[in-house]
């Protein structure tokens, strides 16, 4: 965490705007916000316990409550037979083991909504591939476009920051420690001014939701007559979330830095000066918003400044445009660290990168499935330069495969099924990657350890995650368990976080009871195949609890095979880091790809784990 601040506080970016434009910050929409929804029978058997989504009344569209689908309707495009190639059907492979897959939503938000979205994202690959194959046909050589998903953006040409505002598409999304800097001066009457992050909209939507609304508010508003800085969400179903305000008395943190700054707000006795507040009128403020672990931060000529932690289906690689409205003189705007993949021509090293093709059902000493998000092209790039170059990986004793999600940026998906081809190492997902789908990740992991291979054991990592494949094959042949186990960093006595403001909170009704079973932090674990197979089957039977936490899932069907008569050996590795890097480590977690690159290029030097930090 501290490196990642000094990170902020260093911002080596500027971006300028030039803006008048007069505006009081109501809702930012005209009043057609409604939305069709599809909703699911819930009178059919296979889905008696899949909820509606919740719509607001007042914004309750007609047709929208009399348009059901059922699940089979709802998915069937997704799951249509095509001509691909062997290496391309492999990739599919859990994809096509998962056709019921809405018909296990209960306790997993956005998940009906993650599984439409993806129908139309798939749609729309399928029909650019099918046009891309038609070109490759009629012409002899293909006119290659541009980098289609750019690392930087900047825009410091003043005609184009016009009295109504300004917006930056970002093509291919935000990831963690992606950053939009923004150079002006608040002026005019008010000195007010948002900046919104919207996400990609769809259809049925007739305004992109906010990901983030961060509203300066100088001559103050309703609820004060002081500066404040107002944060926010909007959905057209939800409308807007609650406000977080700046300054405030609220102690809440977001990753390890406060909601809002204890500075603002807060007056200099000695000086006599004014409360201080990090927005003058006329003065000219240096802005950075950075995307983190759990939220986004801003930090104001160097300041940290306020901290917003991510709402539920409101996630950063969501976000495709930057606006900027309001009264202020913009210079310019920039955005840094966006995820770009990176160009094959330029890639000395493919052939050593491409994954080994392995037979159907192939015997495997280990298969460790990662999970990972459309647009994180880096991490996935550093995995495969760095713990996937083992002995054990190359020769195919151990399988690696990323898990990705459909992305609702079509360029994305493009980017994405081209390093599909290229690498051969993703299993494609059918749903948009939402953060409380993951434990449908988990259950294709065990499906693809045991079905598309046969491995001993499977494990589940992360891509931020460095993997010390050696002795995590070492360990578990030592222990000598074939059956029953879970191996990993063990927490026995965890409760559920009732705080609601946590990434973690779990309510009552998702989980009644006071403690949670035994379960491995999620950053590296192993089970036995009959663990994994188990996970599958009850899958396949529909008797599998869902639970929007993958690494206390795990636990908790671990603990109901328990009931079940399995004899289970839980055992304790504190090598896994799940909140950094220590030396000796067998699992690091939370290692950036230059991280990642320094940890390989330690062990191969010294032979020994030793962290870059």
């Amino acid at each position: 965490m501290k490196k990642w601040l000094g990170g902020v506080l260093m911002g080596s970016f500027i971006v300028i705007l030039i803006l008048r434009y007069n505006v009081m910050f109501k809702n930012p929409f005209s009043n057609n916000t409604l939305r069709q929804r599809i909703f699911v029978n819930t009178t059919d058997p296979r889905l008696k316990w899949v909820q509606q989504p919740t719509v607001s009344p007042a914004i309750q569209s007609p047709e929208a409550v009399n348009q059901v689908v059922v699940a089979d309707e709802l998915v069937s495009g997704l799951f249509l037979d095509r001509n691909f190639s062997s290496e391309v059907q492999s990739s599919l492979f859990t994809w096509n083991e998962m056709k019921h897959i809405v018909n296990y939503s209960k306790g997993l938000p956005n998940a009906l909504e993650a599984v439409r979205e993806a129908r139309i994202a798939w749609d729309n690959l399928m029909d650019i591939v099918a046009k891309k194959q038609q070109i490759e046909v009629n012409e002899s050589s293909v006119d290659h476009k541009g980098k289609q998903c750019p690392y930087f953006l900047s825009k410091m040409d003043t005609k184009d920051f016009g009295d109504k505002g300004y917006k930056l598409r970002i093509p291919c999304g935000l990831i963690q420690g992606s950053a939009i800097t923004i150079i002006g001066i608040p002026n005019g009457l008010s000195g007010s001014f948002r900046i919104d992050l919207t996400r990609e909209s769809v259809p049925e939507e007739p305004n992109p939701p906010i990901v983030l609304h961060y509203n300066v508010r100088l001559q103050g508003d309703k609820v004060t007559e002081d500066p404040v800085i107002v944060q926010n969400t909007w959905t057209t179903a939800q409308d807007w979330g609650e406000e977080e305000r700046c300054p405030s008395r609220n102690n809440k943190k977001v990753d390890d830095l406060k909601q809002c700054s204890e500075k603002v707000g807060k007056r200099d006795n000695r000086t006599r000066s004014k409360p201080y507040f990090p927005f003058k009128l006329g003065y000219l403020s240096v802005m950075t918003l950075r995307v983190g672990e759990e939220g986004f931060h801003m930090t104001v000529d160097g300041k940290q400044i306020t901290s917003f932690a991510y709402r539920e289906g409101l996630e950063p690689w969501l976000v495709n445009e930057v606006g900027i409205f309001g009264d202020m003189n913009l210079t310019s705007v920039l955005a840094s660290g966006l995820p770009t993949s990176e160009d094959l021509e330029h890639i000395d090293d493919l052939d050593a990168l491409r994954t080994v093709p392995l037979p159907l059902h192939r015997p495997l000493d280990l298969f460790i499935g990662v999970f990972s998000t459309a647009n994180n092209f880096k991490r996935r790039m550093a995995v495969r330069r760095t713990w996937m170059q083992y002995p054990a990986v190359k020769s195919g004793t151990v399988a690696v495969r990323f898990f990705v999600g459909l992305h609702k940026n079509q360029i994305v998906n493009e980017e994405l099924w081209s390093e599909i081809k290229t690498y051969g190492d993703i299993q494609l997902m059918p749903f948009v990657d939402y953060y409380g789908l993951i434990t449908w990740k988990t259950i294709a992991i065990c499906i693809s350890g045991t079905q598309a291979f046969s491995a001993k054991y499977v494990m589940k990592t992360d891509d931020d995650a460095f993997v010390r494949v050696d002795e995590v094959l070492g360990t578990i042949s030592k222990e000598n368990v074939k059956h029953g186990l879970l191996y990993g960093l063990i927490n026995y006595d965890a409760q559920p976080h009732r705080n609601a403001d946590s990434k973690w909170y779990i309510s009552p009704e998702e989980y009644p009871e006071k403690t949670y079973p035994p379960w491995a932090h999620g950053p590296g674990y192993v089970v036995s195949n009959d663990i994994a197979k188990a996970v599958y089957t009850k899958h396949k039977e529909g008797s599998l609890r869902m639970f929007k936490l993958e690494d206390v899932a795990m636990g908790i069907w671990i603990a109901e095979m328990k009931k079940e008569g399995f004899k289970v050996y839980y055992k304790d590795e504190k090598r896994v880091y799940n909140e950094g890097c220590n030396d000796g480590f067998i699992v690091a977690h939370y290692q950036s790809p230059r991280e990642m690159l320094c940890l390989w290029q330690k062990l191969q030097a010294e032979g020994v784990a030793k962290c870059c930090n």
